[in-house]
């Protein structure tokens, strides 16, 4: 009986033994936010067969204002860490309203990141692993993904940072 129990378990797939998205979040003491309307004429998401592409998204607080200003200038990494994981909530906040429920992640495929820095500022990477290091800690191996670090001399209304993924779905 007991080698039966055993071959049983060991046939669950990982995925049933993994935490559940929103349980993660809810660890993490994170409440996804209500959607922002968009600031020109885009959608947040657009869904391709098994494909959804999300819209850049910014840093926006609870209070409608953007984490503002230049990596190198006005902010620390550790303050671009925070915006660029503040936007990994807001995207989540995304996903959700379009699946209705984060286990139907299959995979993130890729996030392309702009941090908006001066000139002689290099550490573009250190700033999005706020991104990157949340979507791991919420959708653990099927969050890990391909991505872009990039600095840039300006986003719109000064934000620090700026995310735009894709991401497979069930």
């Amino acid at each position: 009986m007991k080698s039966i129990l055993l071959r049983l378990i060991l046939l669950l797939p990982l995925h049933c033994l993994a935490q559940a998205p929103e349980a993660n979040l809810q660890k993490l003491g994170i409440e996804l936010p209500s959607l922002q309307t968009p600031l020109a004429s885009y959608v947040a998401v657009v869904k391709v067969d098994h494909l959804l592409y999300l819209s850049g998204k910014g840093p926006i607080q609870t209070n409608g204002q953007y984490i503002k200003g230049k990596l190198g200038k006005d902010l620390s990494i550790e303050s671009g860490y925070q915006a660029a994981r503040l936007t990994a909530i807001n995207q989540l906040a995304v996903l959700k309203n379009e699946l209705g429920d984060l286990r139907r992640v299959k995979r993130i495929i890729k996030v392309n990141g702009f941090v908006n820095s001066e000139g002689s500022f290099y550490d573009h990477p250190k700033v999005m692993d706020g991104f990157f290091d949340l979507l791991v800690q919420v959708f653990g191996e099927k969050g890990k993904h391909a991505r872009t670090a990039l600095g840039v001399a300006a986003l719109p209304l000064n934000m620090a940072v700026e995310v735009e993924m894709i991401v497979e779905v069930e």
